[in-house]
This record gives structure tokens, sequence and C-alpha cells, in this order.
């Protein structure tokens, strides 16, 4: 990596093995944000521009009353230092520089603009969420090595494992930084679901617009609640005793999936197929494909369930 040129002062901010992922080879320091994260102004902005010659800028517009901004803000500088100088942030005052602002063509802010070799490379408008932030950055730079998990993985992780309360309050979290990002609600809404407070998600999914409403990953967190409100309780399910009739696999089966005990309840549903496919309407096929909404296209037990579902059709 060459050497960052630090805009101030004309001096070298990083040496050239520094690594990166945030962490200097021998002896050298890790990357501190006051070497790698500069207010731009009038003064320096055509030394920014010279020292993208050496290593991309990323250009961040804003304005002190903005919260957007302000969260933005917080996460690019983060994201600065993980990422081991392989890029220097800029952070431009919209307000305090109006005629640098007008040059760069700023309408509204945050503006983010990639600089390199002195020329606009890419840029997005908005305070995207981190996760989105990263897959940006990283068609450009090599993710650092080791990169934190994103407050979305963290709350997927708390889901797999459980904890739902944590899920829920990392999506409540992210909600409420990025109102207009609806698959936080939609995340929030499977959190709830998760908790058994079905009625919190409905009404949180009723209140997206029409086309959120109406996405895939909304229809499956709608699937699971229709799961558990179709359901029969464990002690109903237990009151079915030894029973082997296709009512009693099926009850059994919706239960497995109501407790999310997916691919056990697939299994049920895909072998009550093969012994009464007219059972209910065709209640086990139609619920199969519930399940793969709840899931998602791409889960591998709904890839693989899918699979042997069409090997049952045709």
């Amino acid at each position: 990596m060459s050497s960052i040129i630090d805009p101030r002062t004309g001096e070298a901010l990083t040496s050239p093995e520094s690594g990166q992922d945030g962490q200097a080879s021998g002896d050298q320091p890790p990357v501190r944000p006051e070497d790698v994260i500069i207010d731009l102004n009038a003064g320096n902005i055509q030394q920014v521009l010279e020292a993208s010659i050496k290593v991309p800028v990323l250009m961040d517009c804003w304005t002190p009353d903005s919260e957007p901004c302000k969260q933005l803000m917080a996460v690019l500088e983060r994201l600065a230092v993980e990422y081991g100088g392989a890029f220097l942030l800029a952070k431009l005052d919209t307000q305090a520089n109006p005629e640098i602002a007008s040059q760069l063509g700023v309408q509204s802010v945050p503006d983010v603009k990639l600089i390199s070799q002195g020329g606009l490379v890419d840029g997005f408008q908005g305070a995207l969420p981190e996760k989105q932030i990263r897959e940006w950055l990283n068609r450009y730079f090599p993710a650092p090595e080791d990169a934190p998990p994103s407050p979305e993985e963290q709350a997927e992780a708390a889901l797999n494992e459980g904890d739902t309360a944590g899920a829920r309050d990392i999506y409540q979290n992210l909600v409420s930084q990025y109102p207009d990002h609806y698959p936080y609600q939609i995340g929030l809404a499977r959190a709830l679901v998760s908790e058994g407070r079905r009625d919190e998600a409905r009404s949180l999914l009723d209140n997206l617009p029409p086309e959120e409403r109406d996405a895939p990953s909304a229809r499956g967190v709608r699937a699971s609640i229709e799961f558990g409100e179709q359901a029969l309780s464990s002690d109903e399910i237990a009151a079915l005793g030894d029973r082997t009739d296709s009512e009693a696999q099926y009850q059994r089966a919706l239960r497995q999936v109501a407790d999310g005990q997916y691919e056990a309840g697939l299994e049920a549903l895909l072998t009550l197929m093969k012994q009464d496919r007219a059972y209910n309407d065709d209640a086990a096929r139609k619920t199969l494909l519930q399940v793969f909404d709840a899931l998602g296209a791409d889960h591998p037990l709904t890839v693989t369930y899918r699979r042997k579902l069409f090997a049952l059709l045709y």
C-alpha cells in the first residue's frame, strides 16, 4: 500500500508496510482515526485532490444539524479506521463551505463521493445502513480480514441462537436509526414473532408501504404468524396420543414449524404428501410453500426441500 499523505501537512500518515486490516506490520502502530480522517475546507481541498493520486479519498458531505448525517459519519469514521488506511475520509461541512459544496454539485446531504486520481469514481446519497455501505466499499477495497459482524449479522445470529430479545433490541435500534429502511422493520417483525408477539408483528407489517407489504420477506413473516395461529397448542398435540391419521400428522408438522423446528416439520409435510396427497385440499403441499416463503428462497432448507418437492411432483 502506498503511503497516505496528510493534506494538512504533506507528511506521510501511514507507512507502505501497513496492512489492510487496521494493524500495522512489524513494529508499526495500528492506524488511528487522526491518521485517516480530516476535516475538509477551502484551505486544504486542493491538497486532498492531490492526495487522491496516492490513495482514494472518501468525501463525506454533511451538515451539523442533520441527524442522518451524524449517523452516517459515525459509521464512516469507524470504517475508515477498520479498513486500515485503504482510503482517506475527508469530511466537508457544506454549511461552512457552501462554495465547495456547489462546485462539487452537492444538492442534498448526506452525500458521499469516492475520489481517486483526482476524479470522481462513484458515490451515494443518504444515510445507508452499515451493511450496504460495506458492500459498496468492498467493490473498491479488500474487506478487512477481521471485520466485526454488522448489526444485521448480529441480529441474525441472535435469532439463530434463540436470543429473540437480543435480536429485537438490535432491530429496534436499527429501525430508530433508519426508519425508511423497511427490511429492518421486517426483521423486527420476525423477532417479535419469535417472541410470540404476533399481534405487534402483524401491526408492524400492516403499516409498511404496499410494495413492502408484498415483498417475499414480509410474506414470510406473515406465514410464520399464520403458523403460530393455526397450530394446535402443545397440550392439544399431546392429546393426539398415538394417532397416525393424516390430520394428526399434519397438526404435528404444523406445530413443529410454528416452534421453529423447520426441518422436522418440512420432512413431516413431505411424508404426508406421499401418503395422502388429497388431504384437506392438498394442505401439505400448500403449507410447504408457505414454509419456503417464511424461510426465504436462499435458505438451505428451502433449496433442499423445494428440490424434494419437485422430485415428488414430477
